[in-house]
């Protein structure tokens, strides 16, 4: 990859968690809620990219062995190089804590899919999903 193209993506993917760490902190309060609805998007409230959920919207999909549970989670976005990519995926925990994320080499990933394992968890997880033009969308399955 050249240095400029790196050097974007990883200060893309700095200022994304950033941004997702100090959105999600926020307490759950109802105007907290509505400040941010603009920040990220879910499939109940898409906001200006409305149309946009089907391929925005990450797809969640965890599977149990045991103790462990591998999540996988697959963003059905295209891959068009620095055109249009999905930058990240970021699993979080029941209380918006980070537990793992993978990000995407645009140049090289053919699809946005990601494998997660996940100890001893019970609880909702939550999936972001990153897209370079379209912003953040949240998705959520209880394990």
């Amino acid at each position: 990859m050249e240095r400029r193209n790196f050097i974007r993506l990883s200060v893309m993917g700095a200022g994304a968690m950033g941004a997702t760490q100090l959105v999600l902190a926020q307490p759950a309060a109802a105007e907290s809620l509505s400040a941010i609805k603009n920040i990220y998007f879910t499939q109940e409230s898409p906001g200006r990219w409305k149309g946009k959920e089907a391929t925005h919207l990450p797809v969640i999909t965890v599977t149990a062995e045991g103790a462990n549970c591998h999540v996988k989670v697959v963003t059905p976005h295209e891959m068009k190089g620095l055109e249009h990519y999905i930058v990240k995926h970021v699993l979080l925990d029941k209380n918006y804590e980070v537990l793992a994320e993978h990000i995407f080499n645009p140049l090289e990933d053919k699809m946005a899919s990601s494998v997660f394992l996940v100890n001893n968890y019970q609880g909702t997880l939550y999936a972001l999903s990153m897209c370079n033009k379209h912003d953040l969308w949240l998705s959520s399955v209880n394990s």
